[in-house]
């Protein structure tokens, strides 16, 4: 009887230790992710009329609006950033990152630049440079 007692306990300490971390490790991360600002830096004559656009985890969002996600901490969050300049031949450029759900324990800020380079004319070679700016946090 005593011998089957220690077995119960040991295979109950065994399942306790087993379970915890698998259970804390699925808990989601609740984040909210902001499309800050959508800033033209720099434009070296490549048009004057743009269609930008940023996404967060594949889901379109507007400058000025936040998404709200809920994440496990092993999973990341991907943000891009695109810009095009419309013409009859359009030149577009995009940038990607991506930051991992544990790295944040604070708001972050994260810039994307997006370089879109003149493709035709006499202007061909000449870049504009955008910047968007994300804001990260619990």
């Amino acid at each position: 009887m005593k011998k089957a007692l220690k077995f119960t306990l040991m295979l109950s300490i065994i399942f306790v230790c087993l379970v915890q971390p698998v259970s804390a490790a699925t808990k989601a991360i609740k984040l909210k992710v902001t499309l800050v600002s959508i800033e033209l830096v720099e434009n070296d004559h490549v048009g004057n009329e743009w269609y930008t656009a940023a996404y967060v985890n594949g889901e379109e969002i507007e400058e000025g609006s936040t998404v709200s996600l809920s994440l496990k901490s092993s999973e990341s969050i991907k943000l891009k950033a695109y810009a095009e300049e419309q013409d009859k031949v359009p030149d577009s450029g995009s940038s990607n990152a991506s930051i991992k759900v544990s790295s944040v324990t604070k708001a972050i800020d994260k810039s994307l630049k997006v370089d879109v380079t003149e493709n035709r004319g006499r202007y061909s070679g000449n870049t504009a440079e955008w910047k968007f700016t994300f804001k990260v946090q619990k």
